[in-house]
């Protein structure tokens, strides 16, 4: 979710002056799971979008899901040095919405040694999506909450092996499309009859 919006799985990126906070994890509201989600649910994301984290400035573009899939991409900017960049899909399966991220190098080169981050969605309104991993606390929950919208937070709790939770959270605000440039197009080297 993430979240880079889940950049914070990566060691180093992390400042606890701005981003690392000691957080309990709070259990999942159970009537959030009534009905069965779908990709749908996610189509809000499809666009441009940015964030500030500290100096740093966040973005991600999502393109509208199709044939099962939601695909998302992430770049990670300080003083004009690109941190890291981030692949990230929706997958829906037959048994909920899966979330997978990998981070890469400016020269797509993998940080992760093994394979791509696989989160599940756990629980779900129309506002807040929940994903958490089964596998490691790397992150350990991703969390996706629609505030308006233009507007979302990208939050994700980060359990390493030390234990001390850490919580990297982003408030993302949607880009308009530039205006477009009327252009004279083939008509301004037209010959004249």
């Amino acid at each position: 979710m993430i979240v880079a919006f889940f950049l914070c799985t990566l060691p180093g990126l992390l400042s606890p002056g701005v981003s690392a906070q000691q957080h309990a994890i709070t259990s999942a509201n159970p009537t959030a799971q009534a009905t069965r989600p779908s990709l749908a649910d996610f189509s809000w994301l499809e666009g441009t979008w940015r964030g500030e984290w500290g100096p740093r400035t966040a973005e991600q573009v999502w393109l509208a899901p199709q044939a099962g899939v939601a695909l998302g991409i992430f770049r990670l900017v300080e003083n004009d040095k690109t941190l890291v960049v981030e692949l990230f899909t929706l997958v829906e399966t037959s048994s909920g919405i899966d979330f997978y991220l990998r981070h890469f190098t400016p020269q797509l080169i993998p940080w992760e040694k093994s394979d791509a981050t696989l989160l599940h969605l756990a629980s779900h309104s129309d506002t807040k999506f929940e994903f958490e991993n089964p596998a490691n606390g790397m992150p350990k929950r991703a969390i996706l909450t629609r505030l308006d919208a233009d507007t979302f937070v990208a939050r994700s709790e980060i359990i390493p092996e030390s234990g001390e939770i850490q919580v990297v959270e982003i408030i993302y605000h949607r880009q308009k499309p530039a205006a477009e440039n009327p252009s004279a197009g083939n008509a301004a080297h037209r010959k004249k009859p």
